[in-house]
């Protein structure tokens, strides 16, 4: 009999029954019908196509090492090399946010107390099993590698899902988790030369788009009329928390010291590389209107955001 590696998470979700099955809220009911429509196959993609996953399928450039004297001394079977295990790192922390989402939605159809949620919600656990799936296919066929979990988002999703209060589980996974994926998705269809990436990514991002979605619809009223002062402020640090834990996970500490790199240069270097500066403030595009509009962008976040140079995007366009 073959082992599974699985690792246990203690949790505590307590699970709401509610005999008000009558639609309560539209806006949920409207995204319920439009998440049944576009269930899409995954068997519909093209996986007949070939990739190379040592030929330059993101800009060079986009790798924090580019340009400097450590990627001057490559050769181009190194640099080949390179380029796999870094597309297979992002693709892999994809790939285990994704089963994050899956247990997290599930737990959210669980635990929050109205109908219209769990609905929706059970959409969604199909959408990430989905994701799951094209995600692992993927990187087993095409790239031929995977790496583990980052320790920052592994953190993140662990605190997620030991959490018993379905809310935390909306604005960690929904808001802050899926809204910086999204983000990501919508860098990698941008610059990815490969096609089955780049469809595949577009089939992802339409759900995604919806997930974010729910959370602002099912939080809003939530925080703005039934939460005390000071479970706010509880909110308001586990943004901040998760948001400092998000911006560093994308510092490939893990791809540097496969491939046997001076890890702490290339550390310093991805934090000071002008692409991934940028490329990290992005990543908060979707996140920071969708906390202010949550009524979470505190004096306290605020000045937390400015730490993090990301609250230049509170004026941008919130979700849903």
């Amino acid at each position: 009999m073959r082992t599974r590696l699985y690792e246990p998470i203690p949790t505590s979700c307590p699970t709401a029954w509610t005999t008000e099955y009558r639609p309560e809220d539209d806006r949920l009911r409207d995204l319920y019908d439009k998440a049944k429509h576009e269930q899409w196959e995954s068997g519909s993609l093209e996986w007949r196509l070939d990739v190379d996953p040592e030929r330059e399928n993101f800009p060079d450039m986009q790798i924090p090492i580019y340009g400097t004297d450590l990627w001057s001394r490559l050769d181009q079977d190194e640099i080949a090399t390179l380029r796999q295990h870094s597309t297979a790192w992002m693709l892999s922390q994809f790939l285990h946010g994704e089963q994050g989402a899956l247990l997290a939605s599930s737990q959210v159809v669980e635990t929050v107390p109205w109908l219209d949620a769990k609905l929706y919600g059970a959409t969604q656990v199909m959408d990430e099993a989905r994701h799951v799936e094209v995600y692992e296919r993927y990187l087993r066929e095409k790239i031929e590698l995977t790496y583990p979990v980052n320790p920052e988002l592994k953190s993140l999703i662990d605190a997620i899902l030991r959490d018993a209060r379905w809310d935390l589980k909306y604005l960690g996974m929904q808001i802050l988790v899926e809204g910086l994926a999204l983000a990501a998705f919508q860098f990698v269809h941008a610059f990815t030369r490969e096609p089955l990436l780049k469809d595949l990514t577009h089939h992802v991002m339409r759900d995604e788009a919806r997930h974010v979605a729910f959370g602002v619809l099912s939080l809003g009223d939530y925080y703005r009329t039934e939460l005390s002062e000071a479970e706010l402020r509880e909110r308001a640090e586990f943004t901040y928390e998760a948001c400092r834990l998000m911006r560093d996970r994308f510092l490939q500490r893990e791809v540097w010291q496969t491939l046997g790199f001076p890890v702490e240069r290339c550390v310093e270097l991805t934090l000071s590389s002008p692409a991934m500066t940028e490329f990290r403030r992005l990543l908060f595009s979707r996140i920071v209107p969708n906390v202010k509009k949550l009524g979470l962008l505190t004096p306290w976040l605020r000045e937390r955001f400015g730490e993090l140079g990301i609250l230049a995007f509170e004026t941008g366009k919130a979700d849903a």
